[in-house]
């Protein structure tokens, strides 16, 4: 495994890649890799013959108030763990290097950037695409693997290479669960055991709303369960809704088709996300009655 610490270092090392002619497959990561991540270069593995990974906190992503500084960078267990999944190259960039004093030019997310994650945190959106646009034309990688778990995010970017014909192919690879139901996160690591009991409420309010098949009765679900921890102090839900899973726009109490049940909520001073995606089936069509 090769590491480069800043962008000329990789231009070396990605070019010895395009000597060989194989497919590059990337996984951008802000580090603190878990199991979620292996299994991100797992499918990273089986997509092509080399795989990148991308270690970096991108500043812009998060607003005033936020956890940037106490976002853990345990670098040298991720390059490890790196180098134990198989990986054969890691870019970890400097933020001098990726946001040059004086920058001007960022990405800007849309309407879908505004909504949910984009309404509680502004500019969080623009922050990620700007960051990824940037790794995107740096790795320059035939496809790019994000996690489901940042289910808005992947649907962000998936719109930005739609809109800016961007020549890669972005796939989401499935969200990871610890053995109580909490997706796994790098922020998991700040709850405490009672908070992370409480935060469980939003994995169980999931799994109970998708094993219905009409919207208000998922709603209605998994606003019971989560009403079971409301009156928690150290618990306050954002929002808990269904979407469209390319739109995320909330959908209507009769809707049919795919859609993501998504919901955040703040447990302690830790911000989780989660979100399970969903099919609600058009209603069988009535018989007409047959004359006699």
């Amino acid at each position: 495994m090769k590491v480069a610490n800043s962008v000329t270092d990789f231009a070396a090392l990605r070019a010895e890649l395009d000597g060989t002619g194989e497919r590059i497959v990337y996984v951008p990561t802000m580090g603190a890799l878990h199991a979620g991540h292996r299994s991100l270069i797992a499918l990273a593995k089986s997509l092509g013959s080399r795989v990148v990974i991308s270690i970096f906190v991108n500043p812009l992503q998060f607003g005033p108030g936020e956890d940037y500084a106490r976002y853990p960078r345990p670098l040298e267990e991720d390059l490890e763990i790196c180098r134990l999944e198989g990986v054969d190259l890691v870019l970890v960039p400097t933020v001098a290097e990726l946001y040059p004093a004086g920058r001007q030019v960022t990405v800007h997310a849309g309407p879908m950037g505004q909504l949910w994650e984009g309404r509680a945190r502004p500019g969080h959106f623009d922050g990620v695409l700007t960051v990824v646009l940037k790794l995107l034309h740096v790795v320059r990688p035939h496809i790019a693997i994000f996690g489901q778990k940042d289910a808005q995010q992947l649907a962000c970017i998936q719109r930005m290479v739609l809109d800016l014909n961007l020549d890669v192919t972005v796939l989401g690879g499935s969200t990871l669960r610890e053995p109580d139901g909490l997706a796994m996160s790098s922020r998991n690591v700040f709850l405490s055991a009672a908070e992370r009991v409480t935060a469980t409420a939003l994995s169980r309010s999931l799994a109970q709303a998708a094993t219905q098949t009409s919207v208000p009765a998922a709603r209605a679900v998994a606003s019971a369960v989560l009403d079971q921890v409301r009156d928690d102090p150290g618990f306050e839900l954002d929002y808990a809704t269904l979407v469209h899973p390319t739109t995320f726009v909330e959908v209507s109490d009769d809707y049919h088709g795919d859609a993501v049940f998504i919901v955040a909520a703040r447990v302690g001073m830790t911000r989780l996300i989660d979100n399970a995606p969903m099919t609600f089936p058009a209603p069988l069509p009535v018989a007409e009655p047959v004359p006699v």
